[in-house]
């Protein structure tokens, strides 16, 4: 049996969560790195005995857009899959569904789902710190939960993994990071953008066509040379503060 984690993490929060689920099952664990553009994804396929955690953050209650083209091109060969949905404290919505339907026409065999909290990739006054110790130890315990399943090879999959079909509008990408006065132009904010919205040329913004306001380019820029309209974002958490004020737990679908 080999394990295999599908993550797209442009912040590092969906990827602290997944890690901690997958190292519960081995200390050898492969990476497919959805946020890469150069990988050819097509290419990537399983074998049945494979346990794959499939490791998505929830954007506006959805799967990002690009994250499932990219994953969608996957081949599951019957694997067994775990699906993880990430989100910053206001709620996942259609994200777990979402992810269940593309599992499934990838060719996976779901046994579990989860959901896990991760600080707030732009409003980072929201579920700052998550995952806590107390996030971390619950997702141990369903890792061992769902290996235990695993390994009695039971096929039964999860039934009650929450959504609605048709899912919920998903939203356009409308914060899009620009560069500030201290750019020094070093371009790790093109070379990182998992969907290459930045120009290498012109590296003042983003392509609004293109950029999915995931924040990879802000987080990652050492200098801290990019930013969102603070108005908009100062808009964005007034719009959420209520649906956030409430501490989230993990879940577990099994």
């Amino acid at each position: 049996m080999k394990f295999i984690q599908i993550i797209f993490s442009p912040t590092g929060g969906t990827k602290k969560a997944a890690e901690t689920i997958t190292s519960e099952w081995s200390k050898s664990v492969e990476t497919i790195d959805l946020c890469d553009p150069s990988v050819d994804f097509a290419k990537c396929s399983f074998d049945k005995k494979d346990l794959v955690l499939i490791a998505l953050p929830s954007y506006g209650g959805r799967v990002p857009a690009l994250a499932a083209q990219r994953l969608s091109q996957i081949k599951g060969n019957t694997a067994r899959c775990v699906l993880l949905c990430v989100y910053g404290n206001r709620a996942y919505e259609d994200t777990l569904a979402e992810m269940e339907d593309i599992a499934k026409k990838c060719g996976f065999n779901i046994a579990a789902a989860v959901s896990a909290i991760a600080e707030h990739s732009i409003m980072h006054q929201y579920a700052v710190g998550r995952p806590d110790k107390q996030d971390t130890q619950k997702l141990k315990d369903y890792a061992q939960t769902i290996l235990d399943k695993i390994n009695s090879e039971a096929s039964n999959a999860p039934t009650n993994i929450p959504g609605n079909r048709p899912y919920k509008k998903a939203g356009g990408a409308v914060l899009v990071p620009k560069a500030t006065k201290s750019c020094i132009n070093c371009g790790v904010c093109a070379k990182n953008c998992p969907a290459q919205a930045i120009d290498p040329e012109n590296l003042k913004t983003a392509d609004s066509k293109k950029c999915i306001s995931c924040m990879r380019c802000v987080s990652e820029c050492p200098n801290s040379a990019r930013k969102v309209n603070g108005t908009l974002v100062s808009i964005a958490s007034v719009a959420i503060k209520k649906a956030c004020s409430v501490k989230k737990d993990c879940e577990l679908f099994i």
